[in-house]
């Protein structure tokens, strides 16, 4: 004996949901706009030249010091204590790695060279991106330094120190 199903003996796996003006979690504003934007800056004010040399010598010697080249006091007046800490661990997982004390005598077989800095103000702080070369290879650092007043003068403090 066959049985012949119709539409009302069918149960439906989904129930239907009716269509909203907006869906999903991005609502976008298709409303034409009345006033015309603001025209987006084309470039930020280059700091003083000094600024990026300066940048360039605390890099140079940042890399000196995660590489073993270097002891990480040398930059502590000139970082905060999270940069400070985070520099000595670099330079430690080097040392372990290559099998030497960081800081104590030149350990790198190729003297990384800071190649280019570019940095720009954001409000009170710099920011630099710079580009390092250890012979054909190259790196790049990212860093953030902010004014210090202390010790009888102001003085540029690294408060972020990203290697990549």
């Amino acid at each position: 004996m066959s049985t012949q199903l119709t539409t009302a003996d069918v149960v439906a796996l989904r129930l239907p949901v009716p269509v909203a003006a907006t869906q999903g979690t991005l609502a976008l504003d298709l409303q034409p706009r009345t006033e015309v934007p603001a025209a987006p800056a084309l470039h930020t004010p280059r700091p003083h030249p000094d600024l990026d040399q300066w940048v360039a010598r605390y890099a140079q010697a940042a890399v000196e010091i995660v590489g073993g080249d270097r002891p990480v006091s040398q930059l502590a007046r000139w970082t905060t204590k999270e940069v400070y800490l985070d520099l000595q661990r670099r330079a430690l997982l080097v040392a372990r790695a290559g099998n030497h004390q960081p800081g104590l005598a030149r350990v790198q077989p190729v003297r990384p060279r800071v190649h280019s800095v570019h940095t720009c103000l954001v409000g009170e702080a710099a920011e630099a991106g710079v580009h390092v070369r250890y012979g054909e290879r190259s790196r790049a650092l990212a860093a953030r330094f902010e004014r210090r007043s202390g010790g009888g003068g102001t003085r540029w403090v690294c408060t972020a120190l990203e290697f990549a």
